[in-house]
């Protein structure tokens, strides 16, 4: 029998120490590699061909939501099931628009990883029972285009509020993501203009809120 290829990607050391010791005691699951943030994941995912990435929303760099969101147009065999602390509507709707295919929390026990990592490998969606009062159907009837404020921005956008929540300068910005200062500087205006939030602040409260960057970040 098959093993499921598992990709692990969270970006605590020993949260994800302990997510590869508990899958390794699972029986048909292989873990085939772990990361610790977004853009790592996607460039093994392309190499690799993970059939299921177990992905952590907050990290840096680049976050599990935009990851997921590119990852299911350059993996589209690859299904994300993602890892999170919150039972917050917002960071579950976020998910699946992104295109995870279930929501699992991080405190779940070997028998729900298990059963999760297994359905979404199925092609079914799999949400935590702690989340499952948000049915799928009221998500579903509210539409992408009306789906949330990150919905109103590109992925380069994304990317860049994600690195301005993160305390990063337009310079840093630039520099990071291989852009002109001048691009980014239009990139941020655009991005302020979409989201009608015109300061940092702001921008730092929708990130933590849409789950793109903790608290503590």
């Amino acid at each position: 029998m098959n093993k499921v290829r598992v990709l692990l990607v969270e970006d605590h050391t020993l949260v994800r120490a302990g997510f590869r010791a508990l899958l390794e005691k699972l029986e048909g699951i292989q873990v085939i590699g772990e990361v610790s943030n977004g853009r790592d994941a996607l460039k093994i995912s392309k190499e690799m061909e993970p059939e299921v990435v177990l992905m952590d929303i907050a990290m840096p760099e680049m976050n599990g939501l935009e990851a997921t969101s590119r990852m299911r147009q350059e993996c589209p065999k690859t299904k994300v099931l993602m890892l999170s602390m919150y039972t917050n509507e917002e960071y579950l709707k976020e998910a699946l628009r992104a295109g995870a295919q279930g929501y699992l929390l991080k405190d779940a026990d070997r028998a729900e990883l298990e059963l999760a990592i297994k359905t979404v490998c199925r092609g079914e969606t799999y949400l935590t029972p702690a989340v499952a009062k948000f049915t799928l159907d009221a998500y579903c009837r509210q539409g992408d285009a009306q789906g949330g404020p990150l919905g109103r921005l590109t992925g380069r956008q994304r990317e860049i509020l994600q690195l301005i929540a993160e305390g990063c300068s337009t310079k840093q910005i630039a520099q990071r993501l291989d852009l002109s200062v001048k691009t980014v500087e239009t990139h941020r205006a655009q991005l302020m203009e979409r989201l009608e939030i015109h300061d940092v602040p702001g921008l730092v409260r929708l990130a933590i809120r849409t789950g793109l960057v903790r608290s503590d970040t």
